[in-house]
This record gives C-alpha cells, structure tokens and sequence, in this order.
C-alpha cells in the first residue's frame, strides 16, 4: 500500500470537480451550500444513469453524500470542534494545515471520490456475482456457477483459520499438556480436576516461562505488570492452547491473556482506577452487586473474579487479582441484592456474571440460583462465562445437572453466555462442555469481542461456523469499547461494518445471527446495523472518524444524552494489517462503511 500519495496534493488532483467548487465559492457559507448542492447532484445522477451492474456505485455516492452533508452541518463541527469545510477551503486557497495526517488525507480522498462514484470497485460477492441477462433455468444455472465460484473463495479464506478440533491441533495440544504437568507435578487424573487447574494458575514470570516461549516485549510487559501488580494468571488448560513456537496462529491465544506494554504503560498512569469504569456501572448500579440499564433484565455480580483475567475485561478495574481471596460477595450481600430483585417485578431476566460465577463451587452456585429462582417474575437465568475455554472440565454432568435443575419449560429459561474469541480456541474439551449443557437443556449463547486479534478477513465467519458446529449460538458481536489503555486491541467500526456486511452475510442463517454492538457508557448498546443511531460527526486531523452515538432511550424518552467517540484511523489500522502479512487490498471498500 503506497500511503506517500495521501496529501493534499494529491486531494486536489484527484478531485477537480470539487476544488473547482471552492474555487468558485465567494465565502466559506457559500462553499457550504455549493458542496450540499454537490452531492445531491452526484446522487441524481447516479439514479438516472448507472447501470445495474454499477448499482453498488449508486448506493456508495448515496452513502458518501450522506455522510459528507453531516459533516458538514454547523451542528456537526460545533460537537466535533473541527471543520472540514474549513480545511477544503484553506486547500483549496493553498492556505497551509500542517497538523492535517496522511490518515486524515486517506480517509477524506476516499470519501470524496465515493461522492463521485469513484474509489476501490467491488466487494467479493460483487466480483463474482455479476448481473445475467439470461432468465429462467439458464439464469439459474448461471447463478449456480457464481455462488459455487463465490463459496470456494469464501472456503478458502476460513481454511486460514483452522479451530482446535483438528487432529494436529490435538496432537499438538496434547503435547503441550504432557508437558506443563511435567512442570507442574500433575497426572492426567488432575488435569481432568478443574480445582487442580485453580490451584495451578500460572501466575509469576519465572513458571511461565517454563511453560511457553515468549517474545522479548510478552516477557517484558509482564514483568511490569507483575510489578505495578495488574492481575495477572493463566490456567494450565489454557496455556495448553498456546503453541511452543511463538506464531500467527496462536496470536489471538496469545492477546486474550499477555497484556502489551501499551496496556501496562496506561493502567500503571492511573491513579483512581474508578476511571476505567468504561459502561459507567456505578451510575447504573441501584443496590450493591446490581447492575440495570434496560427495563426487564438486570445483572447480578455475585463474584468479581475469574480463573484468568482477560486484556481488555470491561471490569477489570473491579478485580483484585485473579481467584482474589476477596472475591466472593458473601451470601449477605447476595440475599440483599436478591431482595431487590423482589421488590421489582418489572424483572423479568437476570445475567448472573462478575467476574465468572462459575468460579464458585456447586454448592455456592446452587444458593444463588435458587433464590433466584424462587422471585416469581424471573423467566430466565443467564449465566456469563468463559470457563468452556479457560477450565472446560468445570462444566462437569453434576454441573450440568445443577443447572439444568432450574429449567422449567414453558416458565424458566437457564442459558450460558460464553467468549469464545477464535476458531483456534475451541477444542474437544470445549465441545464436549457445550454438549453436556444441552444434553440438560441449557443453551450456549457466544459473545465476540471484535478485536484486532479477530479481524482479519473471514476469520470471525470462521469462528460463528465451528461455533454452530459445537452447539454454540452466536449472539452478540462487540465493537472493542474505546479505551485508551486497549488501543491494541481496537479496530475501526468501519471493519465490523464492512465484515457484518461482506463476510457474515454469505454465511447460511444459522451461522450468522449474531448482532454487531457498540456499547455506549451508561447508555448500552447501539446496534451498528441502525445508522439512525449514530452520526459520523467528522475526520479528525490524526484521521481517527468522531462518531456522536444515541442511546437506545432516542424513541422513548425525551431526555436521552448522545456520547460522543473517536476510532481508530482506518489508515493506521491497514498498515497494521500489512505489517502483519495481510493484503489490504482484500479490505479496499472499508473506506465506505460509516
């Protein structure tokens, strides 16, 4: 990718048409109307003369007109507090912006040669579903030649992200697993005991080391994040999923549990931890250990710990370390929350979380969902957790059994809510946990985090397919929340747009029912889907797109607040991506999701 071309130079080059308007303008209120005029004409021409193989074109000088009229309104540069129209006009009167990036150039050049109908041509599905004018059983078989075509692609791009059912991916787990109870002074029998794995959690620099190789900056960042004491462990089952060679295939793994020194540097800076409070649960928290933000489901927060501690953990700032001693809320604190819970009938679903509840013994676990079993209004129980893949051996038949005790059909649901992350995170042990839930009823819902990590081309359409093939529902498709110190594990709304609308969609239904979210604090979720929620308010000068998000309340409550964010430059995320091997010209159209 040739980044020296994104300047203004080349912007003026590239788009005489509009520095001919600017040229033109007498004030800047002017250039304002003239560029409006601009794009409603480039769309009324496109409706009149493209053809319907060029259709997509139409739709992407709509797309781009849209967003150009936003961002060009009073009210947009007012909440944005930088203009564009400002720096088309100092351009188009060689008035010098040396603040401006070449991110910002690429981002703006993309936009105004989609006004014209110009930029990167087609998507996949495009390239090989091509217009026919036969009809009829001709037109079928045609049509048939094309998606065969289109498939084998699509087969070929998952094939790159192979999961962890595979028989080399066994066999080579099972020598990692022969190895770390080696270290660790284990036999088989204690590998299949998940309090063994608990009391074996890799916590220091020194056993890990023993168990895996890491590169200079993984051991590095650990090291300081041992010592400014940010929670830090990994299950030995966990670490078996890791290769003895450092490789892309296991970088994911690998991001889910070693914090860059990026994220160490941020955390250590921070003085009131109260701050990385992202969602702003303790604005939405009536009673101690509840958290409310949606009319008839609540969550309750019975333990604030895990077996291991994910990077970029939404409350990571609740948690004292991993399996702290201090964890469990006590049956006190429980029985109040629950009587909250009685007091307000309006409840109707309760997201039983933390930390992962399912860290706590069947005895402890089994309190808790009989109380809550026992509030009338309550129709189902859902239970956050990732212990299917960081401790799989928890969702033991008893467990199982336990869970399943709580269902009544036709009056109470009891689902689990798990991350499973990556294709290559899945394992027989994995499987075996989901089937052994359903076997009891109890169906598994999966919630991806959208990270840089999980972002490559059909590598997240990988995942919901071996997914389905286990028993797992996809559910939710998080946008990384927009933390300072999770910068590295964050991609561009754009790039889940583009992968909801490129990738997801040419899988069948089953495989792709998952909802892509950007969690708004205090607010919850905006569904990406639904432009009607968010307004792309500029291209600031670094490149990164400002976004003004709604709330979900818009429709229902006059007072609803907006929140504003910034993205990441969708230029810094290509270059990335080519760093790491990717061609980007595979992801060209992202400069067309808003």
């Amino acid at each position: 990718m040739d980044t020296t071309i994104f300047t203004a130079q080349y912007l003026r080059k590239t788009n005489p048409q509009v520095f001919k308007i600017i040229t033109r303008a007498e004030d800047i209120e002017e250039l304002r109307g003239l560029l409006i005029d601009f794009t409603f004409n480039a769309e009324q021409t496109a409706l009149e003369e493209v053809s319907q193989e060029d259709a997509n074109f139409a739709a992407r000088i709509r797309d781009c007109g849209i967003v150009l009229r936003s961002i060009l309104k009073p009210v947009s540069e007012q909440g944005a507090g930088f203009s564009i129209l400002q720096v088309l006009w100092d351009l188009g009167h060689n008035v010098p912006r040396p603040e401006l990036s070449t991110a910002f150039y690429a981002d703006l050049l993309h936009l105004l040669l989609g006004v014209q109908g110009k930029g990167p041509r087609k998507a996949l599905d495009a390239i090989h579903l091509s217009a026919i004018s036969a009809t009829g059983r001709k037109a079928a078989l045609i049509r048939t030649r094309q998606l065969d075509n289109l498939w084998d692609e699509v087969d070929r791009r998952m094939d790159a992200f192979p999961s962890g059912l595979g028989e080399e991916a066994v066999l080579r787990r099972r020598k990692r697993r022969e190895k770390i109870l080696a270290v660790l002074g284990g036999s088989i029998e204690d590998w299949h005991n998940w309090r063994w794995h608990i009391r074996h959690i890799v916590r220091d620099l020194a056993t890990l080391e023993k168990l895996v190789k890491l590169s200079p900056s993984q051991r590095k960042a650990i090291k300081a994040a041992k010592e400014h004491r940010l929670p830090f462990g990994i299950t030995p089952h966990y670490l078996s999923l890791m290769d003895d060679e450092i490789n892309r295939r296991d970088a994911a793994i690998r991001a889910q549990v070693l914090p860059p020194m990026s994220y160490v540097k941020e955390i250590a800076a921070i003085d009131d931890t109260s701050c990385l409070d992202f969602m702003g649960e303790e604005d939405t928290s009536p009673c101690d250990l509840i958290t409310r933000r949606y009319p008839a489901i609540c969550i309750l927060k019975p333990y604030n710990s895990c077996p291991q501690i994910c990077v970029y953990c939404q409350r990571n700032w609740e948690i004292d370390d991993v399996m702290a001693s201090g964890a469990f809320a006590g049956m006190e604190r429980i029985e109040t929350a629950i009587h909250w819970l009685h007091d307000h009938p309006a409840i109707h679903e309760v997201l039983i979380t933390g930390g992962d509840p399912l860290a706590m013994g069947n005895e402890t676990l089994a309190a808790i969902l009989a109380k809550v079993a026992e509030i009338p209004t309550v129709e189902r129980i859902r239970i956050g957790s990732r212990t299917l893949v960081t401790l799989p051996m928890r969702i033991s038949e008893g467990l199982a059994g336990l869970l399943g005790q709580y269902r009544e059909p036709g009056r109470r649901e009891v689902a689990v809510m798990t991350h499973i992350q990556h294709p290559y995170e899945i394992t027989p042990e994995t499987a075996a946990a989901v089937n052994r839930l359903r076997l009891h009823g109890i169906p598994v819902y999966n919630q991806l985090v959208y990270t840089y990590y999980a972002s490559k081309r059909f590598e997240a359409a990988a995942l919901r397919r071996h997914l389905r093939l286990i028993g797992v529902d996809p559910y939710y498709t998080f946008n990384t929340k927009g933390k300072d110190e999770t910068l590295a594990y964050r991609v561009p709304i754009a790039r889940l747009l583009q992968e909801q609308q490129e990738e997801s969609r040419l899988l069948p239904g089953l495989a792709r029912t998952d909802e892509a979210v950007f969690n708004v604090p205090r607010q919850g979720k905006n569904y990406l889907r639904d432009r009607g929620y968010r307004n792309l308010l500029t291209i600031l000068p670094n490149g990164s797109r400002m976004y003004e998000f709604h709330s979900w309340e818009r429709k229902v409550s006059q007072e609803a607040t907006t929140f504003t964010t910034t993205d990441v430059p969708l230029l810094d995320y290509l270059e990335r991506l080519q760093k790491d091997g990717e061609s980007v010209s595979d992801y060209a159209t992202i400069w067309y999701y808003f």
